[in-house]
């Protein structure tokens, strides 16, 4: 079982002790999860209007479990991107050799918030300077990274890596990786909303409901 090992953040209190992590023994996201229920798949989804971002910043529960509290974010999808195998299954991404990353959709109304917002949030609250690696998950599926699909996109993204690289809030420079959008799988719909789903599992109290105590805090006047 691989135990969890929190990075450190400039904007932490209070975070866990390693010795008292270490005694808990938190697994990884994949060993989490138990192996797969039944799956089916979520519906496509409905834009309209609105605005996409796709992100990958380590383990898709976590995040979902963020982005989706924030006012304009009106749908938060999680899935696999970045890798060249059609429609891979949970079990194929987390081997590290798909070349696809946990990774979300986030559906959201550009006029409540902006690209720049969510890039914010992204950069900040999980620790984008760990190439391969985030707390406890470890491999290629765990990369961090920004998939842009269009210009605007990309030059948001080159700004707020600078931007927050030039503030030192991390001891260690970004080491996501700004690529072009290709496509998207859906995830297996058992990882819909599976924070709040599973809210006593030990991953999600451990590791999932800390990072999202320390994003409210941070994020106050942008949540819903």
């Amino acid at each position: 079982m691989e135990h969890l090992k929190l990075p450190r953040r400039a904007f932490l209190a209070g975070a866990l002790t390693a010795a008292l992590i270490t005694a808990l023994g938190v697994a990884s996201c994949f060993s989490a999860s138990g192996g797969p229920p039944a799956a089916s798949k979520k519906p496509a989804m409905s834009t309209g209007n609105k605005e996409v971002a796709t992100f990958a910043a380590g383990c898709f529960w976590s995040m979902e479990a963020i982005f989706k509290q924030l006012k304009g974010v009106e749908r938060v999808e999680p899935g696999y991107a970045g890798g060249k195998v059609a429609k891979p299954s949970y079990e194929q991404v987390e081997t590290g050799t798909t070349g696809h990353a946990e990774s979300l959709n986030i559906v959201f109304d550009p006029k409540i918030i902006t690209n720049r917002d969510l890039l914010e949030v992204l950069l900040t609250v999980r620790d984008p300077t760990t190439p391969d690696r985030q707390g406890p998950d470890e491999g290629p599926q765990y990369r961090s990274l920004i998939f842009y699909r269009n210009e605007a996109q990309h030059t948001a993204a080159a700004e707020e890596i600078k931007k927050i690289n030039k503030s030192h809030m991390w001891p260690n420079p970004i080491v996501t990786q700004v690529v072009p959008f290709t496509s998207f799988y859906r995830a297996e719909a058992y990882h819909f909303d599976y924070y709040n789903l599973h809210p006593d599992e030990r991953y999600c109290r451990f590791v999932i409901a800390p990072e999202i105590a320390q994003f409210r805090s941070r994020f106050k006047s942008k949540l819903k």
